[in-house]
């Protein structure tokens, strides 16, 4: 059985991600390329197809339409559902630190640095996608879960 995602394996890799990010920008901003503005936009997708996807299993599980047969949800989609969701939480939670460790760089360089300035709007544009990938990864994992048989409660 697999556990839950915890919001603070989440967070230590987030911060993990914010202190190496913000050191290599540091050190190497100058040589980096212009960030475009749609730089962390290929997250947004994703995010809102794990929503549409935990929507149709949230569905799914509260009518009972697991198992093999048609029109259900086979176990093994469900697993690899749950896995897709874990995963994902680890890439925008990952994603984000990159973005807030850039971001914690630019914002107090923007009136020294037109290029930082010029770099701030992609960096909140990539936070605002991973910050939605987490969020949707987190609500795919939670529309996963089975609602607790009472049957079992009894015994």
């Amino acid at each position: 059985m697999m556990k839950p995602t915890r919001i603070w394996d989440l967070l230590g890799l987030a911060v993990l991600a914010v202190v190496a990010t913000w050191i290599l920008v540091r050190v190497f901003y100058g040589s980096f390329p212009p960030i475009p503005l749609f730089a962390g936009a290929s997250l947004y997708p994703v995010a809102a197809i794990e929503v549409v996807l935990a929507f149709m299993i949230r569905t799914r599980v509260a009518n009972r339409e697991i198992g093999d047969g048609p029109r259900q949800l086979h176990p093994i989609t469900a697993a690899r559902t749950v896995a897709l969701a874990k995963a994902s939480a680890l890439v925008g939670s990952a994603t984000a630190g990159v973005w807030i460790g850039f971001l914690l760089y630019l914002l107090p360089q923007q009136t020294f640095l037109r290029a930082a300035a010029a770099d701030t709007p992609g960096a909140w544009v990539g936070l605002g996608g991973a910050v939605a990938l987490v969020a949707a990864a987190l609500w795919l994992e939670h529309c996963c879960r089975t609602p607790d048989d009472p049957d079992e409660a009894a015994h």
